[in-house]
């Protein structure tokens, strides 16, 4: 009992990308750059929708979530990454690392069952629009936010508990870049093939199943569309779907092949720059992809401009 309380009581020591110091400096200012364009990103984003009545609708509600979710999933990874490009000693302590992986596996599994959400919005806005406001109304959409919330947290409450209370070893290195949930539980001295199978079992129901959903709604939005007479038409209802496409390829494709076989999962490294693309790029991206391929986004920006270029002409001396 002393040596697991000695165990519990310490700290990790986060193993990260390189040892090289010039290497590290040159990652600290490459990342801080990236997670500061994606924390202004993801806020102007929310803010835009907030400001312009024309965005209040159930898809930017939606991408509204989507962006505090980015956000705060960059925000759970990358100052700590930060902190141990210019620290010589490395190391998190055991409840910093404990709460590090709730969130980030929370997080990331509330952003699965969230795109799952705006594909079925989409789906209606395709298959079925004279009778979108009356599906997607105000208490459905509140649901749905609520449901990927609560699913990813419980989610990640439940696979933190169960991987904290693993009887650890002496070995107090995590050779990652954060305490992601697979690199812990190789910690452990013990058998944890049924952490494996946990970890299985939560990738098929928060991964591959909202997985499968998208793929149903668009095998149903890209019948609807191929039905459309005119080119225009088809062009237009696909336009809608094209960003929430893109981010479901970021999203769900790096996810499963990180999560979704951990006896064949790839090497450590391939594992580090995955969950970097997922924790630092993703996220910084989302936001260009829905402001750069969205019309009614970027006549927001537009217009929102407009309303300050008037306004500090009015301040402005004459």
């Amino acid at each position: 009992m002393e040596r697991d309380n000695q165990t519990w009581g310490s700290e990790f020591i986060l193993l990260g990308l390189t040892s090289d110091w010039d290497t590290q400096v040159s990652l600290f200012v490459l990342f801080l750059a990236m997670y500061l364009v994606t924390v202004l990103g993801n806020s102007l984003i929310v803010l835009l929708i907030r400001l312009d009545s024309q965005l209040h609708t159930p898809m930017y509600f939606f991408l509204t979530n989507l962006s505090l979710v980015d956000v705060s999933y960059a925000t759970s990874i990358v100052p700590q990454l930060l902190v141990h490009f210019l620290a010589e000693h490395k190391g998190i302590p055991f409840l910093s690392c404990a709460a590090q992986l709730f969130f980030s596996l929370g997080l990331g599994g509330i952003e699965f069952v969230l795109l799952a959400v705006m594909a079925y919005d989409r789906y209606v806005a395709v298959c079925d629009p004279l009778r979108y406001s009356v599906i997607m109304h105000g208490g459905l959409c509140t649901w749905l936010a609520i449901t990927s919330w609560l699913s990813g947290s419980i989610n990640s409450l439940l696979h933190t508990a169960i991987t904290f209370q693993l009887p650890m070893c002496t070995n107090r290195y995590i050779d990652h870049i954060s305490c992601e949930i697979l690199a812990v539980v190789r910690l452990a001295c013990v058998d944890t093939s049924s952490n494996e199978v946990a970890i299985m079992v939560s990738s098929i129901i928060l991964l591959m199943t909202p997985f499968l959903l998208v793929l149903l709604s668009y095998v149903h939005i890209i019948s609807t569309i191929l039905k459309i007479q005119s080119t225009e038409g088809r062009r237009k209802a696909f336009h809608t779907c094209a960003s929430h496409l893109t981010a479901v390829a970021l999203c769900y494709g790096m996810a499963i092949f990180t999560y979704i076989q951990p006896h064949s999962s790839p090497s450590v490294l391939q594992e580090k720059l995955i969950s970097l693309f997922y924790a630092v790029l993703t996220p910084m991206l989302n936001p260009m992809i829905y402001s750069l391929r969205n019309k009614e986004v970027k006549g927001a920006w537009r217009k929102l401009l407009g309303h300050f270029s008037g306004l500090i002409s009015k301040l402005a001396p004459r």
